[in-house]
């Protein structure tokens, strides 16, 4: 994969543009895949995406007996094969992020696939396309290790699913929270 989805949590403030865009992408159906969670409505405003990971080891692929969620050569992992799912449910369970959802008109899951429509070309997904605070971006190995060593945070700390699933191909950063710096926007 020459770029990954890149996520600054930090950076998010709430607007919701990545969701307008992800349904405008090919293949989606008009059907959001990704989600804004609001970390604690009733405190303060602090909100944060929430996508597929796409596991480099993915639980919803090996939970399904159907082997209806393939990965993409790029590493993307795909929404299930309308052919192939037979609406069991496990991807939904095994997945440690929540990620995957079920349609039961459709009897099928779907779930973030990075656009691959786009993204299989080095065309950034429609979420980090449109992201007005630099939340979600699409870049290269190298330009996240540059950010990484900006903000001198270890490896171990810099990608939050490293405990859940091991390796991801999307990476997330949380240098602002574990270092206590507010960014003002």
């Amino acid at each position: 994969m020459n770029k990954r989805l890149y996520l600054e949590l930090e950076n998010c403030i709430g607007c919701r543009s990545c969701l307008a865009a992800c349904t405008q992408c090919g293949g989606h159906d008009e059907r959001n895949r990704n989600y804004v969670y609001d970390v604690n409505p009733l405190v303060n405003t602090q909100t944060m995406p929430l996508m597929c990971l796409h596991c480099v080891n993915p639980a919803c692929a090996r939970s399904c007996p159907a082997q209806a969620i393939q990965i993409h050569e790029t590493g993307a992992v795909l929404s299930a094969l309308v052919e192939k799912c037979i609406g069991c449910q496990n991807c939904t369970i095994a997945c440690p992020y929540g990620i995957p959802k079920f349609d039961t008109e459709q009897n099928l899951m779907y779930k973030c696939d990075l656009c691959i429509d786009r993204s299989k070309d080095g065309i950034p997904p429609m979420c980090a396309s449109v992201c007005p605070t630099n939340t979600l971006q699409w870049l290269t190995d190298e330009e996240i290790e540059r950010k990484q060593k900006q903000f001198n945070v270890k490896n171990d700390k810099w990608v939050t699913s490293i405990h859940l699933e091991n390796e991801t191909n999307v990476r997330v950063n949380l240098p602002g929270i574990l270092q206590g710096i507010t960014k003002l926007y």
